[in-house]
């Protein structure tokens, strides 16, 4: 059953698709982002895409006239360190991503290294070559555990998609027959449950706001959560009724779930 836009407490915000796509504000964005400051309504900003920290979202951020705060941003990136501190504080990783992603792990205590790993960790890499994508399977091959960031087939860009992890995936599983061990992004609880904490809210108070809908919609099926899909990104209307994730709620872009909002909201609030 559809729930409520009023039980809603606060956002989790994909970015790419949802509030941007390169380096332009999809259309509503500001006035969302303005409304739920007005309503007291938290915003954490989640994105899947590991290739940056959250200092270079910031900046980004900041380049298209919106200042958030460093603490407002989770990458699926940095809920993968997170979750490997847990697990093994200080192990011996081979990371396979950028250099800032390599920063987030080497700041969270770890050694990067590819010579006798603990743990293989796989993040969004545009610099992956096939030297780089034969030592990844190597060492998936040889039985180490494997990590991945998020599990996202395509990243949108203006005027199309470039492919994602997912594709990376893909092309390790065909040579070697492993899937991941564990994948933390979206829709796992493992970025989920991170993100309601800095939220500081339950479950049942969250609604995940973003354009895919095996990830971001997804995420309603692994928790009770409400989602709201925006048509502003990967996912068109016409892909909806197929799809086995349905969202709770469908906009066409954040400035119409703003006036939804705005709608079914006390102006107390």
């Amino acid at each position: 059953m559809t729930r409520g836009l009023a039980e809603i407490r606060g956002f989790l915000l994909d970015m790419d698709g949802t509030l941007y796509l390169s380096d332009h504000l999809l259309p509503g964005a500001r006035d969302f982002l303005d409304y739920t400051a007005r309503a007291g309504l938290p915003v954490l900003f989640l994105t899947n895409n590991s290739s940056k920290n959250r200092d270079s979202y910031v900046r980004k951020i900041a380049g298209m006239g919106l200042t958030v705060p460093a603490e407002q941003i989770l990458t699926s990136g940095e809920a993968t360190a997170l979750y490997l501190r847990e697990q093994s504080p200080g192990a011996r990783v081979a990371l396979f991503g950028t250099p800032e992603l390599e920063q987030e792990f080497a700041g969270y205590g770890f050694t990067l290294t590819m010579d006798a790993p603990d743990y293989v960790v796989l993040g969004f890499d545009m610099t992956l070559d096939y030297a780089k994508l034969t030592r990844l399977c190597d060492l998936v091959r040889a039985g180490l555990p494997y990590i991945v960031t998020h599990p996202d087939y395509n990243c949108p860009v203006k005027g199309g998609f470039i492919p994602d992890i997912g594709a990376m995936m893909a092309f390790v599983h065909a040579s070697t027959g492993r899937e991941a061990d564990v994948i933390i992004g979206k829709p796992n609880r493992h970025i989920l449950d991170m993100a309601a904490l800095r939220l500081g809210l339950p479950l049942e108070a969250i609604a995940m706001v973003g354009d895919r809908l095996y990830t971001d919609i997804a995420m309603g099926a692994a928790a009770p959560i409400q989602t709201v899909l925006v048509l502003s990104g990967e996912t068109k209307a016409g892909d909806i009724p197929d799809s086995p994730f349905q969202p709770d709620h469908v906009f066409a872009n954040l400035g119409a779930l703003g006036e939804a909002l705005r709608a079914v909201k006390s102006p107390e609030m």
